[in-house]
């Protein structure tokens, strides 16, 4: 697959505005493996290779397991996670699926356990973030680093 166009050619101030929200969510104070978690998850419902590929090895460095990162997708099947990761997560799929879920009741109730309001809006504009970066990456068709091939 080739890539559509370059956004961060095309419309540099667009990408710096994206790139501001990041530099947000990273000094939020959202616990790492929690953020790492999200992106993965929300880029795995979207099938965004490139957010998968940059975030796994994100995840990884930072300390997660290849196999909790290899159970994502069935998170609810195993009890790896804790409370407020299963909670974020939760609410990853909500919004991420938001036009299916409508964002329900039982999720955010879930946070609100969890999370202060302060963290909540925090996940909250994280989520926002991964989408818009795995819509941006899937409809652009931005390509991960090719393989090496040793």
């Amino acid at each position: 697959m080739e890539q559509r166009l370059d956004i961060y050619a095309t419309a540099p101030d667009g990408y710096k505005a994206m790139l501001g929200l990041e530099t947000y969510i990273a000094r939020s104070g959202l616990d790492h493996t929690i953020v790492e978690l999200v992106k993965m998850r929300a880029s795995q419902i979207n099938g965004c290779a490139f957010c998968l590929d940059m975030h796994s090895a994100d995840a990884i460095k930072h300390g997660e397991s290849a196999r909790r990162l290899h159970v994502l997708p069935a998170w609810r099947e195993v009890s790896w996670f804790n409370e407020r990761e299963r909670a974020a997560l939760a609410w990853t799929e909500s919004l991420t699926l938001v036009a299916q879920t409508q964002a329900p009741d039982a999720d955010y109730e879930a946070v609100r356990k969890v999370f202060s309001d302060k963290e909540i809006a925090d996940l909250t504009l994280l989520i926002v973030t991964i989408n818009g970066w795995n819509r941006l990456s899937v409809g652009l068709r931005k390509q991960p680093p090719a393989l090496n091939a040793s």
